[in-house]
């Protein structure tokens, strides 16, 4: 498989997880006026994930000569470690459907500072505590300082949200804030799937390609039971619509997607391409440890507030 030798590779790796993971929420701007509630879009979501972590696995998981490929990857991996993987994914979409309900509530700009932020300071600590990586000094002030720019975040969104809006804004934040805390312990689970050796695996673990493809079948299957139950709730809509129009607008959009490719349907897959773009998040973790590369990967959140702050 592909794995990265270079440090200074593995900081630019970390640069393109940056633009990925930064990047990847900006395509729900452009659905946004086309009456494509968020549960819509994160169907297309699950599955732009699916395939591409399976596109990784097949192309950069099974060329060269170092480490494992990706179907004797999975064949020698043991059942925790699987179930650690499947885990991770289910953990990681309740916190990112309360993510994008969130986003479609406040809006970007508060969403993702405060729930992704949340996120990056639990998920060090817990990782940190299971595989004490890095300085800890500089990680945790890290930490404070993520805490403090949340704060800040809070009460300034408190300060201009418009009367009108302030109960459906208080939603969106409480939402963030609820997704942050669930997001925070999934990346703990994915961690324990994957050997910290790339050019000789451990027995019983996986290489990264691997287990994000386990990460991605782990959300796609449990999406049939969590963003089924959000599309019956009003809570997470803008326009209140019944259930089974949700799911007659999508198989509609999903069959103009065949014959003219619907730019609503393909925003939601072409969201998940660019997050997927963030497996190299997962390479630069073997020459830096886990803790490292979740940091640096997470200067996405300065990346995202200005575009937010243009989009909205």
């Amino acid at each position: 498989m592909f794995i990265v030798e270079s440090y200074a590779v593995a900081i630019i790796m970390c640069f393109i997880t940056m633009i990925c993971w930064g990047s990847w929420a900006n395509t729900t701007k452009l659905v946004s006026n086309k009456k494509w509630e968020f549960p819509l879009f994160y169907w297309d979501y699950s599955i732009g994930l699916l395939l591409c972590s399976l596109l990784f696995a097949f192309t950069l998981g099974s060329m060269g000569e170092a480490g494992r490929s990706f179907i004797p990857d999975i064949q020698q991996a043991s059942s925790s470690s699987l179930m650690s993987a499947i885990l991770a994914g289910i953990i990681f979409n309740i916190s990112n459907i309360l993510l994008v309900a969130s986003i479609n509530l406040a809006g970007m700009a508060v969403a993702f500072p405060v729930g992704v932020g949340l996120a990056l300071a639990l998920g060090v600590i817990t990782t940190y505590i299971g595989n004490p990586q890095g300085d800890p000094l500089i990680l945790f002030l890290g930490v404070v300082c993520v805490v403090i720019a949340i704060i800040f975040t809070a009460i300034a969104y408190g300060r201009v949200t418009q009367e009108a809006d302030k109960s459906r804004r208080n939603k969106g934040l409480i939402t963030a804030i609820l997704a942050g805390i669930i997001m925070g312990w999934f990346f703990r689970f994915l961690a324990d799937s994957m050997s910290d050796n790339f050019s000789q695996p451990a027995s019983g673990l996986m290489t990264p390609y691997s287990a994000l493809v386990l990460f991605a079948v782990g959300l796609f299957l449990s999406n049939f039971v969590l963003n089924r139950l959000v599309m019956k709730k009003t809570y997470f809509r803008r326009t209140g619509q019944r259930e089974n129009v949700f799911f007659r607008e999508f198989t509609g959009s999903c069959l103009r997607l065949a014959g003219r490719y619907d730019l609503v349907c393909r925003s939601g897959i072409q969201s998940d391409c660019v997050w997927s773009g963030g497996v190299c998040h997962f390479l630069r973790s073997g020459t830096g440890g886990h803790n490292d590369c979740r940091d640096l990967g997470s200067l996405h959140l300065e990346r995202i507030c200005q575009c937010a702050s243009r989009n909205q």
